[in-house]
Order: C-alpha cells, then structure tokens, then sequence
C-alpha cells in the first residue's frame, strides 16, 4: 500500500500552471512517480500478533542517493550515533518518536504490533516532492526548495504515513470513495496526535495543521490541511485554494485520487477536531483512544462508509466511558456537526 502525503490535486495545479518550467516536469515527474507506485500497490491482511512486553525500536535509515530506487544503501541502524546527514538523523529521530507515542498511549508494539522493524529511505529521487508509506517502510524526498521544504521536517508527516501502515495491519480500510477518506482521516488523526503528544499540547493548543513548516518561504499557505478549519490550509497560484470540505453538505464526488480521499478526509477530519476539543484535555487520551480502539478493534468492514465509522466510534465511547458520559456526547455532537449522524445499528 502506497500512500502519499502530498494529494494529486496540489501536483496536477503545479503541472499545469506553474510559472517555473523546472516546477511543471518535477510535477509531471511526481505525479508519475505517484501512479507508478500505485500500479503495483500491495495490501497486507490485517491483523497481527499480540505484541511482546519488551517493545524496544528497530529503526533503519537508508540513503537512495537521489535515484528512484529503494531501499538505497544503510546510513544509520538502531542505536548507531547520529551519521551527520541531518535529514537522515531526523527521519531516525522522527521514527523514534512515532514509535514511543504508540507504546505510551495505547501499548503498541510498532507499526504493526509485533515489533515490525521501522525503515525509512531518504533523499527520494531528483528534489521529490512527497513523501508515503509504500506498505513496508518510509520513503522521503527532499522537496523543492521553491513550493516544498524537505519532507523530513515536519513530525506529522512521518506520523500520518506510518499510520498507513498500523490501518493496513489492523483495519486494512480500502483506499477509494468514503473508505479511502477515513483511511487518509486516520492517518492525520494519528500523525497530528503525535506532534500533540511530542510537544505536550492540549487539545485547546495544538494547530491542528498537518504538515505545517512544508510548504516553502513564499508560497500562500500553513500547511498541507487543517482539520480545525478544513478548506484553509492555502491558496497560492501555484498550489491552487485548498479544496477540503468540512461537512457533508461539500462533499465532493469525484473520480481523481481514488474517489477524493484526499479531499473528502476534511469531514472525519474535523469530526475528530470537534470531539476532541469538546472532550478537551491531552486529545490522544479520550478522544485518540475511541479512534484507536475503533480502528484496532476487528469489527470495521474495508469499505465502511463515513455513517458506519461515525456509529462505531460511538459504539466505542459507549463502551469506555458510559452512554451518558461528556466523552459519548462529545463523540455524538462531533459527527452530527459534519453532517454524519451515526447509524443507529452501528
């Protein structure tokens, strides 16, 4: 499973309205970088071992060298001091971080819980400018310099990716239509957590924004999406306006990026924002926990719909925290908010 953070509707404006003829091609190249990848996407079963009680990282940095190829040569393992490359090093620490978040707040053995030896490539292909899980490690480009930074940076970013790989081994949610928007949800739920988580932010305090410090000096923007404020994140000539809906009524139909995951990801998106800020507190606990539970639990069909998730993660709350409880109306009121009123038989 291939799984990009930068969506397609972004690179197709690029390629096609670019000023830069060098922005046009790496595009172009981008965008057939991307349908490439997922030519030949693989899905994993889900499911996985119960993890062991000593969860210690595993984690591998390679070098691709600028060429498209993976996994590219070993730059630092486990334990091994840093090797100076700092986009290198960041990816180690990144994968650290995103490692001890899911051991500390909900005991889980790495991506899929059972230890699974954490890889990542950097320095992705000629100024590549995105970054995915292709369904067995972590793959970055350097970025642009003009419209994008090196991937690298952000924390989230790495977050958001790798949590395709914990939904490929638990839920394993299709990636098209309403299916593929909750798998692409989830992984900004996750990925915006563990920054919350790594900064020490409440709910209250955290932007919100997934991939913010990505986008370069000078172009019109924050970030990549926002779940406080889906549809604000930018709107530079280049990039285009940022095409997330935050309700229902703004869902968009369309056949490009596998039914509008990418886009329509802005409803459970903001769903979470509201519970969890209506729950308030440290977001992963209450809120990040229902979500977690509900996406490991083995009850999801791959092609849940916006509705089926809405009444399962309600079912979950219900379940920890009591029907009548802040947590369960919180959850209630959020989905309602975007338009999603929870089925009433789950």
């Amino acid at each position: 499973m291939r799984c990009h953070i930068v969506p397609p509707h972004m690179l197709e404006r690029i390629a096609r309205h670019a000023d830069d003829p060098a922005l046009r091609d790496r595009a172009r190249r981008t965008l057939a970088l991307t349908s490439a990848h997922f030519a030949d996407r693989r899905l994993t079963a889900a499911g996985a071992p119960a993890p062991s009680e000593d969860f210690v990282p595993d984690r591998t940095i390679r070098d691709a060298g600028n060429r498209e190829e993976l996994p590219g040569r070993t730059v630092r393992a486990e334990g091994a001091p840093a090797c100076g490359d700092e986009t290198a090093d960041r990816a180690y620490d990144w994968l650290g971080a995103t490692f001890d978040f899911f051991e500390a707040a909900y005991r889980r053995n790495s991506i899929d819980g059972a230890g699974l030896r954490m890889v990542s490539t950097v320095h992705y292909g000629d100024r590549y400018d995105n970054a995915f899980w292709n369904g067995e490690q972590m793959v970055y480009g350097d970025g642009d310099g003009v419209l994008f930074t090196a991937f690298t940076g952000p924390l989230d970013v790495t977050g958001h990716e790798l949590t395709h790989g914990v939904t490929q081994h638990t839920a394993n949610l299709e990636y098209y239509g309403q299916a593929g928007a909750l798998n692409e949800s989830m992984s900004d739920v996750f990925g915006s957590l563990i920054k919350q988580w790594h900064l020490g932010q409440t709910a209250d305090r955290a932007d919100w924004l997934i991939g913010q410090g990505l986008l370069a000096s000078g172009v019109g923007g924050v970030a990549l999406r926002s779940m406080k404020e889906p549809g604000t994140a930018y709107d530079d000539p280049r990039l285009g306006k940022d095409p997330q809906p935050a309700h229902m009524d703004h869902y968009v139909e369309t056949y490009r990026d596998n039914g509008g995951v990418h886009i329509n990801s802005g409803i459970p998106n903001h769903a979470f924002y509201l519970a969890a800020t209506g729950i308030g507190g440290n977001a992963w606990e209450k809120a990040g926990r229902v979500w977690y539970d509900t996406l490991t639990g083995g009850s999801l069909a791959a092609d849940i719909d916006f509705a089926g998730f809405a009444a399962a993660t309600v079912q979950t709350a219900t379940r920890l925290y009591g029907a009548d409880s802040v947590e369960t109306k919180a959850v209630n009121r959020a989905w309602t908010g975007v338009g999603v009123p929870p089925k009433a038989n789950g």
